[in-house]
């Protein structure tokens, strides 16, 4: 699936989000972790920002300027009802170019959707645009191995990819990153997260 399409299938499924049953509290511990290292309070990345605002909250209360960039226009028309003094920006990080150096980025469930022909690039570019000093959370498939599926758990079809824990990890080392932490924080399941600083 192309990315703008994983964007269709979320403008079906933002409503998702506002309801009261959905868990504010979902990577906030972790991202709490990876403030930690970050050297500078400046500018701040959101990739995949969605409508809940929360890591947008977290961001401003630790004294970051913050920025959101999604690929659905659903997510996003409800984000900038929640903040509307954020500067949200409707695109795809695959072809997005970043004009701005980050003190701090966040990709949490979401770059897992872009195509795995296009990991590599789009962590690249992402770390490219990270100050000195800046610090990258994100959320990837603990798988052993690079792959790719699709499945329709929240409703309609949405694909996920990973090049797999030792995939980013080499990936990091090789963009010259210091691994602050990585965790598979919702063991059994995959789900891993990774903190990096930009050396």
């Amino acid at each position: 699936m192309k990315p703008v399409e994983i964007g269709e299938a979320y403008d079906k499924i933002a409503h998702l989000w506002e309801r009261a049953s959905f868990n504010r509290k979902n990577g906030v511990e972790q991202h709490r972790r990876a403030f930690k290292f970050a050297k500078n309070r400046g500018k701040a990345l959101d990739i995949g920002c969605g409508c809940s605002g929360r890591f947008i909250d977290l961001m401003i209360e630790e004294g970051f300027e913050p920025t959101g960039l999604d690929v659905s226009t659903k997510m996003l028309d409800l984000a900038r009802r929640r903040h509307p003094n954020v500067e949200f920006i409707h695109s795809d990080i695959c072809i997005h170019q970043p004009l701005e150096k980050y003190d701090f980025i966040t990709a949490w469930d979401s770059i897992w959707h872009i195509p795995l022909d296009e990991q590599r690039a789009v962590i690249t570019k992402i770390i490219g645009s990270l100050s000195i000093g800046g610090v990258f959370i994100f959320s990837f498939g603990g798988t052993d191995q690079p792959g790719a599926h699709t499945d329709d758990f929240m409703g309609p079809e949405v694909y996920y990819s990973s090049l797999g824990t030792q995939g980013f990890l080499s990936l990091m080392l090789e963009l010259g990153c210091t691994i602050r932490h990585l965790e598979f924080d919702q063991y059994p399941e995959l789900h891993t997260y990774m903190i990096v600083e930009k050396s």
